[in-house]
């Protein structure tokens, strides 16, 4: 009995440092993926033509001002010190410097707006997985069936549509001709902020709805075709029981990794659509930052945004490996 109990302890042992050492990696690859990306865009950003000094000065400005500012500026450093200045900037300040054309701390301005993308951004997921719960479902119940094939045309057609040119069409359609939601802009109020984002959700969710459907459809269908299943409905255990509770959440955890992966793209998509829409997030302070040059806001916007795509695909890894430790490393 002893030598049984000491077996398990050093089982559990093993499966403890296993999971820890895993732990230690997927964070250590995460950090890596952080800094390459702030460092990538550090370098590509100077590569684009454009100079912020004469941004600031204007088209006509004297050659000595414009020496003057770049000194201001420190961009008449050579590249390297330029990184060296900003990655100490970066590690003593928590940020990316401060805004070269209104000189306000990055973090303030990326704070200031972020709240509208973030709820841009948690709208449009749970949008997405509404919808593509409702279609995968529809359609792996009618397997051949009319709503079936018509599901499955559905990210044929949709897959070839740019994010932007749908949120044109849906504008046309619900705002100009049937007035349901505003043109563009956010209201007051949380009533107001709901109502004005809906439309842009939805077209960011657009986006993502065709893979998670065609994923959670065919996981649906290899699950209802278990022999579990078979037994489940042997037993005379209700449709809908069988249907959320078992096939429903073994079908769930490829299309949530899906997801996980595709969230970068949908926060890539709501920066766009936020240019459609004329809301003042995230993606309209990156671009108008582009359009000036504007080096510390447009470092840092990447820099966030490669944190939360990082975070966001940690959890769902650590969430994946929670549900099904047999995924582990495997995502």
């Amino acid at each position: 009995m002893m030598k049984l109990s000491k077996t398990f302890s050093a089982s559990a042992g093993i499966k403890s440092r296993g999971s820890s050492l895993w732990l230690v990696i997927v964070l250590v690859r995460a950090l890596v993926v952080i800094l390459c990306v702030t460092t990538a865009v550090f370098f590509l950003i100077r590569i684009v033509p454009g100079d912020p000094a004469k941004m600031i000065l204007g088209e006509y400005s004297t050659p000595e001002a414009l020496e003057s500012m770049h000194h201001a500026l420190g961009l008449d450093l050579s590249i390297g010190e330029q990184f060296l200045r900003f990655v100490k900037i970066l590690f003593t300040q928590g940020d990316t410097g401060n805004s070269i054309i209104s000189g306000t701390s990055t973090r303030e301005l990326i704070a200031d707006r972020a709240p509208v993308t973030l709820l841009l951004i948690g709208l449009a997921s749970v949008f997405a997985i509404i919808i593509a719960l409702m279609l995968a479902t529809l359609a792996a119940t009618n397997k051949d069936k009319l709503p079936d094939h018509l599901i499955r045309i559905f990210p044929t057609i949709t897959l070839g549509m740019p994010v932007f040119w749908v949120g044109l069409l849906l504008i046309l359609l619900f705002s100009v001709r049937l007035g349901w939601f505003p043109v563009g802009g956010v209201k007051e109020g949380w009533v107001g902020t709901v109502h004005s984002l809906a439309l842009p959700a939805i077209t960011v969710a657009f986006s993502q709805i065709p893979t998670l459907v065609r994923s959670l459809r065919a996981q649906m269908l290899d699950v209802l075709e278990s022999d579990f299943v078979v037994t489940l409905k042997a037993a005379r255990i209700p449709r809908a029981i069988i249907l959320f509770k078992h096939v429903m959440r073994n079908a769930a955890l490829p299309t949530l990794m899906l997801f996980g992966v595709n969230l970068s793209y949908l926060i890539g998509g709501t920066l766009v659509v936020e240019q459609v829409f004329g809301i003042k997030g995230i993606g309209s302070l990156l671009f108008s930052s582009i359009a000036k040059r504007d080096f510390p806001v447009i470092q840092g916007i990447a820099l966030y945004c490669a944190i939360s795509v990082v975070i966001i695909s940690l959890l769902v890894e650590i969430i994946s490996w929670w549900l099904d430790p047999r995924t582990k490393g495997k995502s």
